[in-house]
């Protein structure tokens, strides 16, 4: 095989070539060129007679680029904390790191900003112009890490509190969407039964030349102004849809109306409760960790909470805080906390190891949370399976019900 002639134009094009060499002997490879003569011309330099050249196929499955998730995130900063304490330099570990990712999105973000600790920046500085990836908080304990000379252990830190986070993420996530998944399946397979099956059976019922119960009636009628009006139905939702989209982006006050009610829905409310908590705990401890200061590490808290009711609060204990207030009492004026927070950050202001104060109140509500979606799949199964008995269940026995009775008139 020949070797392929190294090039470092981008606008080269890749040829495939198979030829012969001076000794008569059949080869092939591959070249680089801006166009299939001047492929052939430097093939012939290289005693190369060619037989035949063409463009080099792209293959048929690429790697795709895919968003980069919070996972991925968290698995770098393990990856790079091992790196730095195994004495591995810091611009080495994002080579290694960088091309070694089956995300080409997540090997082109850590090469760039490779480029840029290169190029002088420092890690926090480099981290920082990627705010979709690395937010304000993960750039503040980097920060905090790198001035204090300790940058593997708060990377090892950022790696355990991502990791808890996207834990508990997922944990809400389950607890909110199950249910959801199986009703939004109950409707659709209602909805086919009513369009396509409920019309079948109008037409057999036709034929009997009796009443039909009131409740076949009200099913064949709900069937009727399915078919007619369906896609009434289809542009309500979709314009619905699109209009929460909207406010969801645009509009504050709309999320802060969502939070709080989605706080009082019950079983899920305590959730969300608590989860919000945990966050809040976990952030403030790792940062409290980290040396960051507790007016500059609330403010990067608020965003971490997942409520704005919650993260309406910390920005008010910030302000309380900032004016000399101890957390402790800005904690109990928000009026959101429990008692059982309020006084283990008591205890950890007064000790000095308010850090180790907020894990262990993390890790409690982490329990808890865990806890409370594990019991509410098992609430919620009894419940789903009454719901689809209903919806589902109710359309059979409204079309079987003339057939129950026309069978009992001829006995």
């Amino acid at each position: 095989m020949a070797e392929k002639p190294t090039n470092k134009n981008t606008d080269r094009i890749d040829f495939v070539w198979q030829g012969k060499d001076k000794s008569g002997i059949k080869t092939s490879g591959e070249i680089a060129a801006k166009s299939e003569t001047i492929a052939r011309s430097e093939l012939r330099r290289s005693g190369i007679r060619v037989i035949s050249i063409k463009k080099k196929p792209k293959p048929l499955f690429t790697a795709r680029a895919r968003p980069i998730t919070t996972k991925e995130i968290a698995i770098f900063s393990r990856q790079l904390a091992t790196m730095l304490s195994a004495g591995v330099p810091l611009v080495q570990s994002f080579e290694i790191i960088g091309k070694g990712h089956e995300n080409p999105s997540m090997s082109n973000l850590l090469l760039t900003i490779k480029a840029d600790i290169e190029a002088g920046d420092t890690l926090a500085e480099a981290l920082s112009k990627h705010p979709m990836q690395f937010d304000e908080l993960f750039c503040n304990l980097v920060n905090s890490g790198e001035q204090a000379g300790v940058l593997e252990s708060l990377l090892d830190k950022i790696a355990t509190y991502k990791e808890k986070s996207e834990s508990i993420r997922a944990k809400v996530k389950k607890a909110l969407t199950y249910p959801i998944a199986v009703l939004v399946v109950a409707v659709i397979v209602s909805t086919i039964l009513l369009i396509f099956v409920v019309p079948i059976f109008e037409d057999l019922f036709k034929g009997f030349g009796a009443d039909l119960p009131a409740f076949t009636v009200m099913v064949i009628d709900m069937s009727k102004v399915v078919q007619e009006w369906w896609w009434i139905a289809v542009i309500f939702i979709v314009v619905a849809g699109q209009v929460f989209k909207y406010l969801k982006g645009h509009s504050r006050k709309f999320n802060h109306n969502l939070d709080r009610l989605l706080l009082k829905i019950p079983v899920v409310g305590l959730i969300l409760n608590k989860s919000a908590i945990a966050r809040f705990a976990r952030t403030l401890g790792t940062m409290s960790a980290a040396g960051v200061p507790l007016v500059e590490a609330l403010a990067s808290v608020a965003g971490a909470c997942g409520n704005i009711i919650y993260s309406d609060a910390v920005m008010k204990m910030r302000e309380d805080v900032s004016t000399g207030q101890r957390l402790e009492f800005s904690m109990i004026q928000a009026k959101i906390f429990p008692h059982m927070v309020i006084q283990m950050v008591a205890i950890g202001e007064e000790s000095g190891s308010i850090d180790k104060m907020l894990d262990k109140v993390a890790d409690f509500y982490e329990e808890e949370v865990d806890n409370l979606v594990d019991n509410l799949s098992s609430l919620m199964e009894p419940l789903i399976m009454a719901v689809l008995g209903v919806l589902v269940g109710g359309l059979i026995v409204a079309m079987y019900l003339p057939i129950f009775k026309l069978g009992a008139a001829i006995h």
